[in-house]
């Protein structure tokens, strides 16, 4: 089997060079040539378009930054459509349910099947192969790609076969997310501010019911040491963020603290700018309350 992989950002780059380690035949595409020799140093074939990647590769998989991105490498005039190869497209990035009904329509107009693989777990867990990838669509493609899709994950689920299910999953799971890194670095501004040792608080939180994703590993290794360099840039939560405004307006279903999560990054995004780190929230935050949440020892 020979797979395609468009799209070697801070996701991409890893996921391919784990499916090289586990001895997958490669086809890259990325508008980065640095990204791409890194691939081909470790055997990948460099293709130019993502009509090329699915001259020759059996499927495509694509991991993009953005909607017009993710559009054009799927249905674009040099779209993974117009490939002669490949037998299905597979959609790594976070688009939206709108997006793969739309390509699910225009794949199988043109013989090809289509599934939704999103992905969660940060560049660390791209990096490391244990990403949670959720999946709905085509099941012979999920079934066929099985194998490949464990070598870069270490919690695989496929859902239904209806295409768009993963990405409402992905946003359900995005606005936690988010809602927790929120909620806990506005807590620890306020015991910071009360006097607080931040590690203690972490210590504390981490032992009760406040645990969570932000306050396990987020804050302690990202905000308290003032690297901020968890690794999801700014511009992918404003994108996220509004996939989930979409979503949420869709099925007509509550938005109260969604929209206030939403409101109070835009607000960060002014500040700190869209190539920040998500952990710059922190930033805001701190700024608000006057007081810094440090590392103290």
């Amino acid at each position: 089997m020979d797979i395609g992989f468009i799209g070697l950002g801070a996701m991409g780059r890893p996921m391919a060079v784990n499916l090289v380690d586990a001895g997958y035949g490669l086809v890259v595409c990325d508008t980065d040539e640095s990204k791409t020799a890194i691939l081909a140093q470790r055997g990948a074939t460099v293709a130019r378009t993502a009509k090329e990647v699915a001259d020759g590769a059996d499927f495509v998989l694509a991991c993009m930054p953005n909607l017009d991105a993710a559009e054009a490498v799927a249905i674009g005039a040099d779209g993974a459509v117009g490939g002669g190869r490949a037998k299905a497209f597979v959609n790594l990035g976070t688009t939206g349910s709108a997006y793969s009904r739309d390509v699910a329509d225009a794949m199988a107009a043109e013989g090809k099947a289509f599934l939704d693989a999103p992905i969660s777990g940060g560049p660390l867990g791209a990096e490391a192969g244990t990403l949670g990838i959720m999946c709905s669509g085509d099941q012979a493609t999920f079934e066929a790609l099985k194998p490949a899709l464990e070598a870069i994950s270490g919690k695989l689920v496929y859902l239904n076969d209806k295409p768009g299910a993963a990405q409402t999953m992905k946003l359900v799971n995005n606005i936690i997310s988010f809602g927790n890194l929120s909620v806990a670095l506005e807590a620890m501004t306020l015991g910071a501010k009360a006097g607080l040792d931040p590690e203690q608080m972490l210590e504390v939180i981490n032992a009760s019911s406040g645990r969570n994703s932000a306050t396990e590993t987020k804050i302690p290794n990202h905000v308290l040491n003032r690297k901020f360099d968890y690794g999801g840039a700014m511009y992918i939560i404003e994108k996220d963020l509004e996939l989930w405004r979409r979503e949420a307006e869709a099925y007509q279903t509550p938005m109260w603290l969604g929209s206030n999560i939403r409101t109070l990054f835009m607000q960060s995004i002014a500040e700190v700018g869209r190539d920040a780190d998500l952990t710059d929230l922190a930033r805001t935050l701190e700024k608000m309350a006057g007081v810094e949440i440090p590392k103290t020892r």
